[in-house]
């Protein structure tokens, strides 16, 4: 068996989203292993108008390098729960799945400023320090809660949310 990395994942869906994060929750534990899993949090769209996301953040462990998780991980499973990607990227989706954190390394910065992948992330990580401000990502997303609208939702992935899976 190859080596094992971890990464922090954030799952969000505002086309039948109670149905499609729990989707891809399932299938992603068939192809890795679910450590830990944030509560749901319902968020207003980005960016654009439509209906509201439901959005996550898993702990995900597995034998994957950073492109082979996009390529035979994340893909997939977009492709499989009727994602489309279009021009605008701020469409309506069934599912979004991006990797914020792979092997303890932010992948991009951008995502540091939403409240949407910042506070669930802070649920399960809430050691890892934000490198833009030094503050630890706890207090980020306590900041950004003052800034943006966002609630719990709790129920949608039944018993595997707001806990350590594995």
């Amino acid at each position: 068996m190859g080596e094992y990395h971890l990464a922090y994942l954030s799952l969000g869906s505002n086309i039948e989203p109670e149905v499609n994060l729990p989707k891809a929750v399932q299938l992603l534990s068939k192809l890795g292993e679910l450590i830990k899993i944030s509560s749901v949090w319902e968020s207003e769209p980005v960016g654009t108008t439509g209906p509201n996301y439901l959005n996550t953040c898993v702990l995900f462990k597995s034998t994957f390098a950073l492109e082979e998780l996009k390529e035979k991980v994340i893909h997939p499973i977009e492709a499989k729960l009727g994602r489309t990607r279009i021009e605008n990227k701020f469409a309506p989706r069934t599912i979004d799945i991006d990797i914020v954190l792979f092997e303890g390394e932010p992948i991009g910065i951008d995502w540091l400023a939403l409240a949407h992948i910042v506070v669930p992330l802070a649920e399960i990580h809430h050691e890892f320090q934000n490198p833009i401000t030094n503050e630890k990502i706890s207090e980020t997303a306590t900041r950004l809660r003052r800034e943006v609208w966002l609630e719990t939702r709790r129920g949608v992935l039944g018993n595997r949310a707001e806990s350590s899976v594995g």
